[in-house]
């Protein structure tokens, strides 16, 4: 009982934090009109969070062994918690950022850290049990966070965004008191790394603000994007380059010497392309081209995630079956195509149905891939280096969404330029169907009592309006197409995995 209940506390507190990435980003016009605060200035509480986030997780094996496990993460809910509360009591902009900024810092001990936790409950032969039960929440998080945002926003108001992990939080925080646990081997500690600790935080911090604030300030037309993409080219460069040269690391980058946890990165950092770029796509397909309300969008989310959820245990019995990890990968990505491919196909004649069947391929997909991934990372690790190897990979995912939202939206942008530009030039006035197109207009809004100058200027004013509805609807399927291509793409790195079994897979429960 005791056990089952550490488990559904840890997990919890790993939603609670994944939720928190996407939660706010129906919330930023509300804050921005009781903050007296611009949309872009409102932008940065996301953009805090992200980058304490990644900032955090790759050194939370380091800050485990150094400050003590159980300590480390019975503070960290706590930080994430009080923090949460001081968010939603923020009267400007700015300490709104500070506060989300410490917020991550609390959050990112509950992701990495929780996964050990999870790992070290089960018995050597349900480790893969422990992979799909830490996936539902690696997945769930980030799929409900809007649609949980939007209703708060609409039936509450924005600060409930954050209160909604005090009571959360507080209950995570007593139980872990009483439950959790040090491990018995905790790794040496050593000294602080605090070279290490600075280069990460400047390098990952700069890589962040870049992929966040890039497509909003057009990239390298803007000095300071310039600057901090140096930044971050410099620091990640000396960063890797100290950390490989002493003794104690912040982030011990030599596990990457593993090829099945370096395999297991890259293809997370895929997963999470996909991931969060299809969390930011649809919903904004849905509310944007076919005016379905925040409600109705959420519903859209929720058949697939609970297939998903049902994807994951059933992932988990056949690894344990013996199934290889590289089948089920290998069908994840084909179903998450799949997905794009059906959503880059969809009209704007497109109804709820549609796009839910689509959402059921994206769910199930994902859902194949999580647990597989989670197993292949560690697979061939020794116990001492579970923790770090664990962290890096959640950072890649974490990095992995930064970066395909910023691609997705740059991309949305150059696309809609370019269909605007072809559908405009076909409007031409000698051309027929465009004449009889702005008479029918006319006709219409003739009928409904405009004068014949009125109702020309309206019929005008309403044909570029289904231009730019149909531009949007092609930019978005070229979008879907593009997150399709990149996981076709991805799919030969599957042949670099090593098919050797390692006993590392069998002792995790050691660590």
């Amino acid at each position: 009982m005791k056990r089952a209940l550490l488990i559904i506390t840890v997990i919890t507190a790993a939603i609670m934090e994944l939720i928190d990435t996407s939660i706010v980003n129906v919330a930023l016009s509300h804050m921005s009109g009781n903050l007296g605060a611009t949309l872009e200035d409102c932008s940065w509480v996301i953009t805090a969070y992200a980058i304490a986030n990644v900032i955090i997780i790759p050194m939370t094996s380091y800050l485990a062994a150094a400050l003590g496990r159980r300590n480390y993460y019975i503070g960290s809910v706590v930080i994430f918690t009080l923090f949460s509360l001081l968010c939603g009591q923020a009267t400007n902009i700015w300490t709104l950022v500070i506060f989300r900024f410490i917020q991550g810092l609390g959050g990112g001990a509950l992701l990495s850290v929780s996964q050990v936790i999870v790992f070290e409950q089960f018995p050597k032969d349900k480790q893969h049990a422990a992979s799909a039960l830490f996936g539902i929440g690696v997945f769930i998080g980030p799929t409900i966070g809007p649609t949980l945002g939007g209703y708060i926003t609409e039936y509450f108001s924005w600060p409930w965004i954050f209160y909604i992990n005090v009571p959360i939080g507080i209950l995570v925080a007593f139980i872990c008191a009483a439950l959790l646990e040090e491990p018995a081997q905790r790794p040496p500690r050593g000294t602080i790394d605090r070279i290490g600790i600075l280069l990460l935080a400047v390098g990952v911090s700069a890589l962040q603000i870049v992929l966040e604030r890039g497509e909003t300030d057009d990239w390298f037309e803007a000095g300071y994007i310039i600057w901090l993409s140096a930044l971050a080219v410099l620091g990640i460069t000396l960063f890797i380059w100290w950390e490989l040269r002493i003794q104690y690391p912040v982030v011990n980058l030599r596990v990457l010497k593993s090829r099945n946890l370096s395999i297991a990165a890259v293809l997370t950092f895929i997963s999470g392309v996909g991931m969060f770029s299809s969390v930011f796509l649809t919903p904004v397909f849905a509310q944007r081209l076919l005016q379905f309300s925040p409600l109705q969008t959420g519903m859209l989310l929720l058949p697939g995630a609970c297939l998903a959820v049902l994807g994951l245990i059933i992932s988990a019995k056949l690894l344990q079956r013996g199934i290889s990890p590289l089948v089920l990968i290998v069908v994840g990505m084909l179903l998450f195509i799949g997905f794009n491919w059906q959503m880059a196909a969809l009209t704007l004649d497109a109804t709820a149905s549609d796009i839910s069947v689509s959402l059921i391929w994206r769910g199930v997909g994902l859902a194949l891939l999580t647990v597989p991934l989670t197993t292949l990372a560690v697979s061939s690790l020794p116990p001492a280096d579970i923790g770090q190897g664990a962290a890096l990979n959640n950072m890649m995912r974490q990095l992995g969404g930064s970066f395909g939202i910023a691609l997705v939206n740059t991309y949305l942008a150059k696309r809609n330029a370019l269909h605007r530009m072809n559908l405009v030039s076909d409007l031409d006035i000698h051309n027929p169907l465009v004449t009889q197109r702005i008479s029918a207009y006319s006709r219409y809004f003739t009928g409904k009592g405009a004068t014949s100058s009125a109702a020309q200027q309206k019929a005008l004013a309403l044909l570029d309006r289904t231009v730019v509805r149909q531009t949007n609807l092609l930019s978005f399927n070229d979008a879907y197409l593009l997150v399709g291509l990149i996981f076709l793409l991805a799919l030969p790195v599957l042949l670099m995995v090593s098919r050797k079994k390692s006993a590392a897979t069998v002792v995790l429960l050691d660590h």
